[in-house]
């Protein structure tokens, strides 16, 4: 423990760290190597000339509603926000549950805006298929051929986001559910952003992606379906995941014991003419000729 006037630090570390003191008798300074420590900070104080923290202050620590429970295998995240008339508005996270007691800011600059300064228009295209019909390739080729043209896009790929903002989710139908939701989510942001924001997912799940197209505002979401066979699809393998499927290594996996739901009113159908597959260029020209024809490319 290091004194510092009337607070006290505590720190929970292993023996061996050097204690330095400065030559002031108010401070006292630890050194640590470069490893994380687990530290927890305890303030006292004994002093009357202490002025009253103002109860917008004093908020901050106040207890959350009784009424919100955190289930101790969900990961809940607290954060507080100060409001127009300087309340701070708690608000809970939690995998399954809704937020409460939030309030939509909105600003001046809108959507509207950042399409006139992008000179195009946002909107969501979602490209679901089986695994290996070749979702991500379009996506690439789709994005590189309105790069080209000048337009701002991005790409949410089904296996990049789960590296990072839903590592933390199966593939159980609840988890797939939610993967697919949080990635629509993202894809409205960008979308609202401007930004034509192209979201390659299998999104094996008919109500799933129903689900997005419901929060995104009419024409903005463009279900492109790509309609390979799936033995076109297991011949390719491009994972390897076909295999370790039939071999009983991988449960749950669409096509082989999970089923895809073919969507029944997309906007573009890419498939097989005959039996050559056209070329990821080609395809996303056929993507690209409906944005033009639906105004798309321009504010």
């Amino acid at each position: 423990m290091i004194a510092v006037t009337n607070r006290s630090l505590i720190f929970n570390f292993p023996l061996g760290y050097n204690l330095v003191e400065s030559q002031s008798t108010k401070v006292g300074f630890v050194n640590f190597p470069a490893t994380s420590l687990n530290c927890r900070r305890k303030l006292t104080s004994t002093s009357t000339n202490l002025v009253p923290i103002k109860a917008k202050e004093a908020s901050r620590t106040s207890s959350l509603k009784s009424g919100i429970e955190v289930n101790s295998n969900e990961r809940g995240i607290i954060s507080n926000t100060d409001d127009s008339n300087g309340l701070i508005r708690h608000e809970i996270s939690t995998k399954g549950k809704k937020s409460t007691n939030i309030v939509w800011h909105k600003c001046s600059v809108e959507k509207i805006d950042r399409q006139e300064l992008l000179q195009q228009k946002g909107c969501v295209i979602w490209i679901t298929g089986l695994s290996g019909s070749g979702k991500s390739t379009l996506a690439c080729a789709l994005t590189r051929a309105l790069h080209s043209r000048g337009k701002l896009t991005y790409v949410l790929d089904g296996d990049n986001v789960r590296h990072g903002l839903n590592r933390d989710l199966t593939f159980k139908p609840e988890d797939r559910a939610e993967n697919i939701r949080r990635i629509g989510e993202v894809a409205k942001l960008f979308s609202d952003g401007g930004i034509i924001c192209i979201a390659s997912v299998i999104s094996p799940y008919r109500k799933d992606r129903d689900a997005i197209r419901s929060i995104l505002p009419d024409g903005d979401f463009i279900e492109v379906f790509m309609d390979m066979p799936l033995q076109i699809c297991e011949a390719r393998d491009p994972k390897g995941l076909y295999k370790l499927a039939r071999a009983g290594k991988i449960k749950g996996f669409t096509g082989v014991d999970d089923p895809y739901e073919p969507p029944l009113n997309c906007e573009i159908v890419l498939e097989q003419e005959g039996d050559v597959c056209p070329s990821p260029e080609v395809m996303a020209e056929k993507v690209i000729c409906y944005l033009e024809e639906k105004g798309y490319l321009k504010a």
